[in-house]
């Protein structure tokens, strides 16, 4: 968002652009991430974490899960979070692999919401193009991709396997007790370590990498059906 601001302060920029991009993440943060987090409660309350219910998170209501230091990040710098859900692993019956299954939701849930968004973009590219040549189909259009670029970012974001992100502990199902006590014990080094590693730019090359790969898998399955719909 800074950059945009300051291509903008340059002459550079579109102030609609901006605006659409900012619309396009307070729906991530109130809509999205509470999804992201509901679905992390709705795992391990199947896989036998009763606890789970009786700690309000599992609901979609937005107040239930977002952190707002987290929010202000994502709305200023592209990356963000909400408040985790706690997770009790001993009610799973293999609390590691319990662990890796609810880790592995979230990131899922935000493919699941950038599939819904590709479907919506490619419908109105496929059935509806003459609206989308249209100054507010354009809007729409661009609204729509920002929404999936950012989904693909947090899920790829959130697979990175440094606590206290879920890559972390889809990571540790493979890691002996020992190493796995040593990555908790270090975790706030860990933490502070990856938002240096985040401002300084080290991961904007592997990270951009595999997010395009996953927008590119977003984009390929949620065009197919109005391919062979329309036969074009």
């Amino acid at each position: 968002m800074f950059s945009e601001l300051v291509a903008l302060f340059n002459g550079n920029g579109s102030f609609m652009g901006i605006v659409i991009h900012i619309l396009a993440i307070l729906m991530i943060i109130f809509l999205v991430l509470p999804f992201h987090e509901w679905a992390h409660a709705w795992v391990a309350s199947l896989l036998g974490d009763t606890s789970i219910k009786y700690r309000g998170r599992l609901s979609l209501n937005p107040l239930s899960h977002i952190d707002y230091m987290g929010a202000l990040c994502l709305l200023l710098f592209g990356f963000g979070w909400a408040k985790p859900v706690p997770v009790d692993d001993r009610n799973f019956k293999n609390p590691k692999v319990g662990m890796a299954i609810v880790a592995l939701s979230g990131p899922l849930a935000n493919i699941v919401a950038a599939m819904v968004g590709g479907l919506v973009f490619y419908g109105l590219i496929y059935l509806a193009p003459t609206f989308i040549v249209s100054q507010v189909g354009y809007y729409i259009a661009l609204f729509l991709e920002y929404y999936i670029v950012i989904n693909c970012s947090l899920a790829v974001f959130n697979l990175l396997p440094i606590p206290p992100l879920d890559g972390s502990k889809i990571l540790f199902a493979f890691l002996p007790d020992k190493w796995v006590y040593k990555f908790y014990q270090y975790q706030q080094i860990f933490s502070i370590t990856l938002i240096v590693l985040l401002f300084v730019g080290v991961l904007d090359i592997p990270l951009a990498f595999v997010q395009n790969a996953v927008t590119g898998f977003v984009s390929t399955v949620c065009s197919l059906p109005f391919k062979l719909i329309t036969g074009i």
